[in-house]
């Protein structure tokens, strides 16, 4: 694969600092928002041509520093270098114009338009008479998808694509600006295992080019395979950089968490008791068929396979987001028609969905509406009135027993960290007293700190007999919190796997039928 070298312009070029010894630097930066001090005197440096992993808990800071370097945020104190030139973003503009660019992990792109639309919007080229000369723009896109290996139809809306398809044309926008700096967010929590691999192949020719590549993740595997060096952040402090040949895992997560975890996955052997609910054949038309399956009282079914197996989709059918076509949902011994989230919830079914941004968290709201959002019409209400005060109280106990990080409870939820946010839908369900829970990826995007805590509160809750059905791609994840394993592929189950019996090579086996 062959990836073009960065070729900046003139105006960037003119006056850096010859051989300066980073490509990007930023130096004592301090950033507030309203009750909650997000960096304090942080340092950061960037070389040119390397791939330098960003680590940290959820709202340890990264993200905040990375907005500060795309220019989302302007810092309260310290200076930002490129090239050993102090220079001042006001705006994402400001940085692409300066050579930095920024992957979020909540991709941009509009659904609406088309790939080629999307890669070169503000910058489409012209025909003689001053119109959007579009053959030209889609060719310009199949060249630079020819040189990244990228196999997408330029022509085709954004909003057909899967997402890990989304994924690469942002990658493709961010590689077209031509630039020094590309900041990655999180790049490969809905890309499967071969799309990764892809992944990495851009990555490496972007640095063998000379990029410098800034890339946050909370997955070990990738960073010692990608990264050559790590920066640790913890609560808004920098706490070191050293190179990933030098350090193993434990040592990562103990600058990260400042303590050892010594239970990732704190599964206890707990009485299992009567089958809450019952699936068979369950269909839905031209996504999955003949579904069965059952799961008991305290049991944890993880559910795993590919990405496009269908397991998101048999969730959603579960609790009424999209009624099933066919096949019996039967719930503590009787036959159920959960035509409707309202429906399940009233038979005390709860489900935390796999994107928590856009299915998940009112971002606006406060956490303490996010939390309260699914109980307003129960025993809070009386004569049609919200008891607030009560509502109040529970919402702040169970803020405290999940130690969701807020200043308070009016603070919104957009402000929240990843794993926090994740800890607030949990938080919703748990105040519904469920008996059967559905997590869709419960821990993705967040990092090992936060999903030894939901770990826990799984356990806790499977302890207290709740049946728990987990979505997870994670295979330690699946393997470490299930008591028996339900394996999917193309829309059908291929397979069940008791905890004792399962193993990756078993699970992925039953995954690629």
């Amino acid at each position: 694969m062959v990836v073009s070298p960065s070729t900046m312009a003139a105006v960037r070029a003119s006056g850096a600092v010859p051989n300066a010894p980073y490509l990007l630097s930023a130096e004592g930066i301090r950033k507030e928002f309203p009750g909650v001090v997000a960096l304090d005197d942080v340092s950061f440096r960037l070389k040119r041509g390397t791939v330098h992993a960003l680590m940290g808990e959820n709202g340890a800071g990264k993200s905040t520093l990375m907005k500060i370097l795309a220019g989302i945020y302007v810092p309260d104190q310290g200076e930002v270098l490129l090239k050993g030139v102090a220079i001042r973003l006001k705006s994402p503009l400001d940085a692409l114009e300066n050579g930095i660019a920024m992957i979020h992990q909540e991709l941009n792109l509009m659904p609406f338009m088309t790939v080629a639309e999307n890669i070169w919007i503000r910058r489409e080229p012209k025909n003689r008479f001053g119109f959007v000369d579009h053959a030209e723009m889609s060719r310009k896109t199949e060249e630079l998808f020819r040189r990244l290996n990228i196999n997408i139809d330029p022509e085709i809306q954004v909003g057909e694509l899967s997402v890990a398809s989304r994924q690469m044309v942002e990658i493709a926008k961010a590689v077209s600006y031509d630039s020094d700096v590309l900041i990655m967010d999180e790049p490969t929590s809905a890309l499967t295992e071969r799309e990764v691999t892809h992944l990495f192949e851009i990555i490496r020719g972007l640095r063998e080019h000379g990029i410098g590549i800034v890339y946050i993740t909370h997955k070990m595997n990738e960073l010692f395979e990608i990264a050559d060096e790590f920066s640790v952040f913890r609560d808004g402090k920098y706490i070191g950089t050293h190179a990933s040949t030098d350090v193993t895992r434990d040592d990562i997560i103990r600058m990260m968490v400042g303590r050892e975890i010594t239970q990732m996955f704190p599964k206890e052997e707990v009485p299992i008791g009567e089958t809450l609910l019952s699936v068979k054949d369950l269909s839905l038309d031209g996504v999955f068929s003949n579904v069965s399956f059952e799961v008991r009282a305290g049991e944890i079914l993880g559910v795993a396979g590919l990405v496009g197996s269908g397991r998101s989709n048999v969730a959603e059918t579960l609790f009424g987001v999209t009624p099933a076509s066919s096949g019996t949902i039967e719930l503590f011994g009787k036959t159920v028609d959960v035509s409707s989230p309202a429906v399940a919830i009233s038979h005390r079914m709860a489900f935390l969905t796999e994107d928590r941004k856009d299915t998940g968290c009112l971002l606006i709201l406060s956490v303490l509406e996010n939390m309260q959002i699914a109980v307003l019409q129960d025993k809070f209400v009386r004569g049609g009135f919200v008891q607030e005060g009560a509502i109040g109280e529970v919402c702040e106990e169970m803020a405290r027993k999940l130690r969701v990080k807020t200043p308070n409870l009016d603070e919104r939820v957009e402000n929240l960290s990843g794993g926090n946010q994740q800890k607030v839908l949990i938080g919703r369900w748990m105040l519904t007293n469920p008996r059967i829970l559905i997590l869709d990826e419960p821990t993705r995007g967040i990092d090992v700190g936060a999903k030894a805590e939901i770990h826990r509160l799984v356990t806790e809750m499977a302890r207290n007999g709740v049946a728990v059905i987990m979505i997870s791609s994670e295979m330690p994840e699946v393997l470490g919190m299930s008591d028996r394993i339900m394996v999917m592929h193309e829309g059908r189950v291929t397979g069940f796997l008791d905890r004792a019996d399962a193993t990756q090579v078993k699970v992925m086996e039953l995954a690629a039928q």
